[in-house]
């Protein structure tokens, strides 16, 4: 059985009596346990049961690769599924229950299924799911999404009461990994005065160097870590934070990091997770190895767990996994695990060594200390069901025949060691097979590529493939030097340490045990623990032609558990090669995708939560808006005045009062919510004529350009006007929603197609307050203010000038969204409210009035003007709008320009852009079709356009209305029908959609 030792362990030796719950049982634990470690020191050898056949399930692993131990943690308000034991940390109180069971733990109904196993291979459910077809809605549809995922989700109605938070940090190198290797590597670069960031995601420096012993320096490497330690953290260059997860690597030196606050300490004030947004210039991954299981049968038996798993809870927790443990394995590590029980007083009834040569010089130290020592020999079966109680040993070169069986309570596997190379993969670094050591590791000729074509991460320790501590040592003190100063750093030198070397035989792959085992022992050979696939799925995939190991993967759901296949994919990867005849890297690798264990929803969301996960956003008149009548329309994030109410006055009658008012006398307009995009640099101009389909790099300084821009599809996705404020430096206007979708576009194609272009974009939409002054009256409340000539002749339309109006300081631009006089000018958003109070002082005399958000629509509706959103809906080009004049002859290309070349684009039957006006003069329903006779395959009626904008124009009394219809210019005059939901039918006439001031009379002026 397992339990605690008295010797204690190097993470609870002297540590606090703990008491913890789990499945309604009260357990108890150490201060500095984990929650698996406290689960075996109560002798809870079953903790959870698989995925698809239920079977009982132990703890395999001691670090983040574990599969099985996942627990349903918390109560009703901190409640959280799949939380890892061997990375949770114990606590007093921790409350958790087992997962995929009913009833319970001990009883599962779902055990039956491993009695149905030969019915349910791996890719069952492609073959079962589809016949008969009627079965699928009502049967076969709720039974999967009932069956599916792993633990509980939390309730919907459950709020987190726990708080994270998002962290950006900016250094020259950052280490991953804070085992001896990344802390040599950290120590290292930081010689070479770099900045140096190291993270490691458990709460303890040193990793499996302190476990597994050896002396660095003449030091043994415990003692050599601690001094580590204490150098680095007297270090001003130097960060260092522990559990903190290097979650993902990206490009341009980005990583992404997840730090565990308050896990271990749920009662602190604080945030609970941190997740850090890091750019690094270089990036070591010292990320160490993880030891592969051996493939046997009941390999997945409680009680049958990796051989340097079961050193760790010895050694750090002082835990025993049971009294007689058998060690399994084809390399000499596995001998150390064996040594470190016989010195705790356990018994080691034999090693079972696969290797016909054995061991080396820890197999001699394991003989003296009178442990059995079987070479060339593999476990045929363990015996067993919720623990184990015996294997069955056999020879290794033969089918299983059982040879004599050994009594024991625990088994301690070993397969050798498989680098941690996920870090190294997220950016396209590749991967070598290393033929000796029987494992993929970092390919240093082919690591991931910055911007300069340089590579921008390296690999230090065993998870380059350095398993030993005397080359592993070496290794990462070059890395880091390298690092630092590939990072800017200077030429440090240091003296390499030295670590003792050690003896060992050569690691023999074994993927199979025995190597000849039949289907009835390989049906019971396991790679996936979670997922159920066992050796025998793997060969049933190969064998019906999933050849590929992606096809194969997800045909048999191999390394697609909460684990990612960090034990199962080396295992399933030899046993599919081995099925098709050919060698491993010819197999190759699934992909390795961030992040590299699971990482907390709340963690990625942040801040955003409640009010915050979307800030409203006001703009500098949105207090004086709202003391004044607004009535508030969401627009985007943001909120804008639909109109303002007087007292007394309907939304109707307010819209009305604005339209007439804004003709004839002065209306003023908060537009701030406009997109304003700054584009600068040497080639800003070349830049935006890519994005715009239309010429800017001819535009003059001082002048306003209308401008469309279209996705690579053709589509036209925003509009605005561009002004050039001077030879390197364009102002892009665009509309409030597309402002950061904009912005977004911008920085995509810069930092992914013209990466090499000299040009920056900043968006400062909200660092000015933006004023429509539109109207008869418009340019003399301007005057009257005094300051900077607006007059026709000083200030053109399509012309903008710097300049101070009223004492503000003023950017002027002389565009019109109405067809009146207007002005728009920008002033600093500090100064946006003072200035507006200052435009309705001063305009009291000329009828001054503020309008909102309807009124604008209606003025550029009566003028025939085209809104992003109305007259577009991400099918639309600007062909359809009759806009063929913003297309330019001239460039050799825009963005869209060889999709409008499209048959479907350039089809003659496509919508155009067309005015409506109603016979009865009503107003038409918004989105309504225009339909004809006859009916369509699907016998709706014929449709042949629709209403894309529609309002009732105070000043022409009357409903107007924009729309797309087919062949719509060529129809002029002709009415046509729009049915309304109530089933009668609005009769309109096909007009220009230039309805109000076709000469332009009234904005030249």
């Amino acid at each position: 059985m397992s339990t605690r030792l008295k010797t204690g362990g190097r993470f609870t030796d002297g540590g606090a009596q703990l008491s913890f719950d789990f499945n309604g049982k009260k357990l108890k634990g150490v201060e500095g346990d984990t929650l698996a470690s406290a689960l075996l020191a109560n002798d809870q050898m079953m903790v959870g049961r698989s995925f698809k056949y239920h079977r009982p399930r132990g703890i395999v692993a001691s670090g983040g690769e574990e599969p099985n131990a996942l627990f349903n943690m918390g109560g009703t308000d901190d409640f959280e599924p799949n939380q890892r034991a061997t990375v949770t940390e114990l606590f007093d109180g921790l409350k958790i229950t087992s997962q995929n069971h009913w009833p319970s733990l001990e009883f599962d109904i779902g055990a039956i299924n491993k009695h149905l196993s030969r019915f349910l291979p791996a890719g069952f459910y492609y073959k079962m799911f589809i016949h008969p077809r009627p079965l699928w809605k009502h049967v076969y549809e709720p039974f999967i999404r009932q069956s599916a995922g792993l633990g509980k989700a939390p309730r919907a109605q459950d709020r987190d009461p726990d708080t994270y938070e998002h962290f950006y940090h900016f250094t020259d190198v950052m280490v991953v990994g804070g085992g001896v290797a990344g802390l040599q590597a950290a120590y290292a670069a930081a010689l070479t005065g770099v900045k140096v960031l190291l993270v490691e995601q458990t709460a303890h420096w040193g990793g499996r160097a302190p476990v597994d012993g050896g002396e660095v320096d003449g030091l043994p490497v415990g003692n050599y870590v601690d001094n580590l330690v204490a150098e680095l953290s007297a270090m001003d260059n130097v960060t260092m934070r522990t559990r903190m997860m290097g979650a993902g690597v990206y490009d341009h030196g980005y990583v992404l990091g997840y730090e565990r606050l308050r896990d271990h300490q749920p009662a602190e004030i604080g945030p609970r997770h941190r997740l850090w947004r890091i750019r690094a210039a270089q990036i070591v991954t010292a990320t160490g190895a993880i030891e592969r299981p051996l493939s046997f049968a009941g390999n997945d038996v409680p009680g049958v767990m990796l051989a340097g798993a079961v050193r760790d809870y010895a050694v750090n927790f002082g835990v025993s996994i049971g009294d007689r443990t058998v060690v399994v394995t084809n390399n000499d590590d596995a001998y150390r695990t064996a040594i470190t029980l016989k010195g705790l007083g356990l018994d080691v009834p034999c090693i079972i060594d696969a290797r016909a040569g054995g061991g080396g010089a820890l197999a001699e130290d394991a003989k003296a200390l009178g442990i059995r020592v079987e070479n060339g020999k593999a476990i045929a079966k363990v015996k067993g069901t919720k623990r184990v109680t015996g294997v069955s040993l056999c020879v290794q070169a033969g089918e299983g025949a059982e040879l004599e069986e050994i009594a024991c309570d625990a088994v301690a596997m070993s397969g050798g060691w498989s680098p941690v190379v996920h870090l190294w993969s997220h950016c396209g670094g590749k991967l070598i097979w290393d033929e000796q050591q029987s494992h993929f590791r970092p390919d240093a000729e082919r690591p991931p590529m910055g911007a300069t074509g340089e590579g921008f991460v390296s690999v230090a320790g065993s998870a380059n493939g350095h398993l030993q501590l005397a080359e592993l040592i070496g290794d990462a003190h070059g890395a880091g030097l390298a690092a630092g100063r590939a990072a800017g750093g200077n030429a440090a030198k240091a003296t390499i340490p030295e670590g003792a070397p050690t003896s060992e035989n050569p690691v023999e792959p074994v993927w199979l045990m025995p190597q000849g085992a039949g289907i009835k022992l390989r049906s019971k050979t396991w790679l996936d623990y979670q997922n159920d696939v066992k050796v025998s799925d793997v060969q049933l995939a190969a064998q019906e032609g999933f050849e590929s190991v992606e096809h194969a993967k997800r045909y048999t759901t191999l390394g697609m558990a909460t684990d990612q296949g960090k034990l199962s994919n080396i295992n399933g990867l030899a046993i599919l090669s081995d099925a098709l005849g050919q060698p491993i890297p010819q197999t190759g690798t699934t992909t390795f995708r961030p992040p590299y264990t699971p990482i907390s929803m709340g963690a990625i969301g942040g801040e955003a939560r409640g009010k915050v996960f979307q800030p409203l956003r006001k703009t500098p008149l949105y207090e004086w808006s709202d003391t004044h009548g607004s009535d508030w329309e969401p627009v985007g994030a943001w909120r804008r005045p639909f109109a303002y109410l007087q007292p007394g006055e309907s939304v109707h009658d307010a819209v009305n009062r604005e339209v007439k008012n804004t003709r004839e006398n002065l209306g003023l307009l908060d537009a701030s919510t406009l997109g304003k995009l700054i584009v600068k640099g040497p080639d800003a101009g070349k830049f935006l004529d890519m994005l715009y389909t239309n010429m800017m790099s001819t535009l003059k300084v001082g002048k306003c350009r209308y401008g469309l821009m279209c996705s690579e599809n053709g589509f036209l996705i925003d509009d605005g006007v561009v002004a050039r404020l001077d030879e390197e430096t364009f102002l892009c206007h665009t509309t409030t929603g597309g402002a950061d979708t904009i912005h977004g576009h911008m920085e995509e194609w810069l930092q992914t197609e013209w990466w090499d272009w000299n040009v920056y974009v900043a968006n400062v939409t909200e660092q000015f307050a933006q004023i429509a002054v539109v109207g008869p009256n418009a340019r003399k409340v301007l005057e009257k203010l005094g300051g900077m000539d607006v007059s026709k002749e000083a200030l053109a339309f399509m012309e903008w000038a710097d300049g101070t109006i009223g004492g503000f300081d003023a950017r002027v631009f002389r565009i019109s969204f109405s067809g009146e006089l207007s002005y728009e000018i920008a002033v600093p958003a500090s100064q946006g409210l003072a200035f507006w109070e200052a435009l309705i002082e001063a305009g009291e005399e000329f009828g001054a009035m503020p309008y909102g958000t309807e009124t604008l629509h209606i003025l550029r509706a009566e003028k025939g003007f085209i809104m992003i959103g109305d007259e577009t809906d991400g099918t639309v080009i600007p062909q359809d709008l009759n806009l063929h004049w913003a297309l330019s002859k001239k460039k050799e290309d825009y963005l869209g320009k060889r999709a409008h070349q499209r048959s479907h684009m350039a089809d003659p039957d496509r919508w155009k852009l067309v005015g409506l006006e109603t016979v009865d003069k009503s107003v038409l329903p918004d989105g309504a079709y225009a339909v004809e006779e006859g009916v369509n395959a699907n016998g709706q009626r014929n449709m042949f356009g629709r209403v894309t904008s529609t309002y009732y124009s105070a000043n022409l009394e009357r409903g107007i209305a924009m729309g797309l219809v087919k062949n719509g210019p060529d129809r002029m005059g002709e009415v046509i029908e729009f049915p309304k939901t109530d089933g009668t039918i609005i009769k309109a006439k096909i007009v220009d959609p230039v309805i109000y001031d076709p000469e332009g009379a009234k904005q030249n002026v």
